[in-house]
């Protein structure tokens, strides 16, 4: 059986954040993050900032506990000490698979992939969440532009540049939201799709090994 490769998804996910990283100091270099940041009189470009950032480290973990879970199946394929990952997802269903009588572990597989694949739910819901966030803030731009507007009793020319100006500040802030929450779910979707494509292979190894094992077993 082809083994895993150990800390690949680690390596890629390092690879992606340092050009993210690298994105950001040059938005920063540039004075245009502090830009967004200081005409978005709303604090949602701010908001959707941090939860892209809570997100990312919590894709960082998962990684992180993937990789420890590629490493233990090479180690079970090759019959090596695995004591040192006995805190991880496989080590507890190869636990219960020696407890058990029963070679149909397919039931216990399905249950470890669920247990796994529920851990990128809130990765997933925090990448709905921003760009509902910028959409939020395009209705509240919208609102702050129009806003003026509805205040108007009487023509008057000399209100016309206080009223462009309030204007382009209900502009700014539902652009600026609406970019922000479209870049940050769009990285947050791409980053946790490395993650699934890894948890994928993870399960089709364990039913393959199951197969096998089931294969041996039979008259």
């Amino acid at each position: 059986m082809q083994q895993l490769q150990e800390f690949k998804l680690l390596q890629h996910a390092l690879i992606l954040l340092g050009c993210i990283a690298f994105a950001l100091f040059m938005l920063i270099d540039k004075g245009l993050l502090q830009l967004a940041l200081l005409s978005d009189s709303s604090r949602l470009s701010g908001v959707i900032i941090i939860i892209y950032g809570a997100a990312t480290l919590h894709w960082l973990w998962l990684c992180y506990q993937l990789s420890l879970e590629q490493q233990y199946i090479n180690r079970w394929l090759n019959k090596a000490e695995t004591q040192g990952n006995n805190q991880t997802s496989i080590h507890r269903l190869r636990e219960s698979m020696s407890s058990s009588t029963s070679t149909d572990w397919d039931s216990d597989i399905n249950l470890l992939a669920d247990e796994l694949t529920n851990r990128h739910a809130l990765g997933h819901f925090a990448a709905d969440t921003l760009i509902k966030l910028g959409l939020i803030g395009t209705v509240i731009g919208f609102i702050l532009m129009l806003q003026p507007i509805g205040d108007i009793k009487q023509f008057d020319p000399s209100l016309m540049q206080q009223l462009l100006t309030a204007m382009s500040s209900g502009m700014a802030v539902a652009l600026y939201t609406t970019l922000t929450g479209l870049i940050t779910s769009i990285l947050l979707k791409i980053q946790y799709y490395l993650a699934d494509e890894t948890l994928t292979q993870i399960v089709n190894t364990m039913m393959q090994m199951n197969r096998e094992v089931d294969h041996s077993h039979a008259p």
